[in-house]
Formats: structure tokens, sequence, C-alpha cells
């Protein structure tokens, strides 16, 4: 049988794992009756997109991404209309499109994965000329993408103390977006193409979106106001979003979108400045891709932070209503003692 050639590559400083022990691990757990394989290390930014492309013209079979989602992007653009396949060993702080596929956050099982071999064509997006293989967007996402990035730190804990400490000072945009079925015209706090079920971390803007169905989930979150916010961040991470009255969604397999201004738009969480103008589709199973084929839909589960975000939410928001009910009372009691006075 001949062997299937794969590279690991590798980069050092993405995400919050130490990357120390993986060389070992993949000598100690990849099926050497399987793979010939070697690992190499990014040495600065764009250096994945060039490995995986060097990796492309030697005919190599898999390209397996260690580390987060900007190193998963970074080599997703150079696998993507070719016959090499992407693996994924998440390292990162996000991991959304491991998430979405539904892979182990344990990197032993991941490599376990690896050695089943399944591979599955699956589409990926296009925002302005950028691939993206989770989500894109524009509005308030973008707007905390670029926040992340100017933070440099990493991690759940740095992105919600971005939301909480930029979200009550975000004025939502006017968008005009033209899709196969016609024009409309939305104020909007943010505008998602989804391409994947999440932003990473469990974080889930588009829950029902699939990366085989030929199509985006376009997600429009309208303006909501302070006491609405709990109530928003439970249903991100109870994968209910699409129900919230606030959120508009349909699916498109392209999209125009039209702001007064240029302005940050971001591809799987990498923000850039981009004109007034913005063109946003889809390639159907345009990328080769290791799954895990013992993963379904339905095993994506919350992990335990996330789990404790949303359960403080839900208790502010317990406490909110509480609070609307009890001077919903006090109202109706005025009126009642009014009504009486002026009798």
């Amino acid at each position: 049988m001949n062997k299937k050639k794969i590279v690991f590559i590798l980069n050092p400083i993405s995400g919050t794992v130490s990357k120390a022990g993986i060389p070992d691990l993949i000598e100690e757990r990849l099926d050497k009756d399987k793979f010939d394989y070697r690992v190499a290390e990014t040495q600065h930014a764009g250096h994945a997109t060039e490995l995986a492309r060097e990796a492309v013209e030697e005919g190599v079979d898999v390209v397996v991404a260690v580390g987060g989602d900007g190193t998963v992007n970074e080599i997703g653009r150079s696998l993507i209309n070719t016959k090499s396949a992407m693996g994924i060993l998440p390292c990162g702080s996000g991991n959304g499109l491991a998430r979405h596929l539904n892979l182990p956050m344990n990197l032993k099982k991941c490599v376990d994965i690896l050695n089943y071999y399944d591979v599955k064509p699956l589409d990926y997006g296009i925002i302005n000329d950028h691939p993206f293989f989770c989500t894109c967007g524009m509005g308030f996402d973008a707007f905390i993408s670029m926040k992340f990035a100017e933070a440099g730190k990493r991690g759940p804990i740095t992105y919600m103390q971005k939301v909480l400490e930029e979200g009550l000072s975000y004025e939502p945009e006017t968008y005009v977006i033209e899709d196969e079925d016609g024009t409309h015209r939305y104020k909007a706090f943010l505008v998602s193409a989804a391409n994947a079920s999440q932003y990473g971390n469990n974080a889930y803007i588009a829950p029902q979106a699939s990366m085989s169905d030929g199509l985006l989930d376009i997600i429009i979150m309208e303006p909501f106001d302070l006491i609405e916010a709990p109530q928003v961040a439970i249903e991100l991470f109870n994968k209910t979003l699409d129900n919230h009255l606030k959120i508009k969604t349909f699916r498109a397999k392209h999209i125009h979108i039209h702001r007064k201004k240029e302005g940050v738009i971001h591809y799987d969480g990498d923000p850039i400045t981009s004109g007034a103008d913005v063109d946003i589709s889809v390639v159907p199973k345009g990328i080769n891709i290791i799954v895990n084929p013992k993963g379904g839909k339905d095993c994506r589960q919350p992990n335990m932070l996330q789990t404790a975000f949303s359960e403080i939410f839900y208790n502010i928001d317990l406490m909110r209503q509480d609070l609307t009910k009890q001077s919903r009372k006090v109202q109706a009691i005025n009126k009642n003692l009014l009504r009486k006075l002026n009798i």
C-alpha cells in the first residue's frame, strides 16, 4: 500500500496552548503504516500559507494546521480547489472550525481522527477576495475582532472583556443587502455570513449552518437595548440565537452589501479595513477536509466556560425580569391610589 504524505504546519505562538510536546505526540500516535510525515514550523505571519502552497506543489495528500483559526485560514487558502486535504490539530483560543466539525479538543484523539483519513469535500466562503471557512462579517463582531487583535491577549475572557467595554458605545450602521431575491435595507448591530456554525469557543452565531449545503447563513442582528443583552448572550451560547426576535436570518449563495463608508470587516476573526461595498459568496465543495467520522451536528455542546457565562447571564436576566415585575406592581399600586384619590 502506498503511504499518504502528510505535513504538519505548526504555529508555535498561536492560541493559548503550548506546542512543545506536539512533535512527540505525532510520532507516538500517527499511523506510520499509513503516513509518511514531517513537521514544519512557521517563522512569520503568512508563512503557513507559503508552506501549505509548497506542500500542494509537492503533491502532499494532507496538510495539517496545528494552531488556531488564523492558522487554519492561512493554510486553508492554499488548499482550496486542490486535491490536498486539510487536517486540524486545534491549539487556538477559539477553534471555531474544529468545534463545528466536532473535532475533540484532546490532541491525542485528534491525531487518531487523522488516522481514519475520512476526507470530505466541504464549502468555503469568500469576502472581497479573502477566503474564509467559518464566518465573516461587519459591524460589531468585526469591530470587536479588531479590538481583540489590538489587545494582544487570547481567549474568551479577553473577548468578553472587549464586548463589555465597547458594546455600550457601539453605534449600529445601515446596510443595503442585495441577494438573489432582491434588495433590502437594514439598520443593524452586525451582519455576519456563516459557512460554519460558530465564531469559536462554542458561540453559535448560526446554529443551523452547514458546510455541505452550498449556501451561506446570513445573520442580521438588529439593534437591541441593554436589558436584552443577557438573553442574546444566552442564546448565542445555547445554539438558539436564530430564534431571537432581533435576529433576521436567511440563506444565500451570494450577497452584495453597501454601507455609507469604508470600515472594518473580518474573515475568520482576522480584521481588515474594506471599502463601502462588500461582496460575499460561497464556493461549494471547494476544499477537502479530514472530518470526524463519529461526529455529528447533535454532538456540538457548549464547553464549561461558556456554560458558566450562560448561567451568569441567565441569573442576571432573571433578576432583571423580577425587577421589571416589581416595578409594574408598584406602578399598578400607584395608579390605583391615584384613581382613589381622584374620586
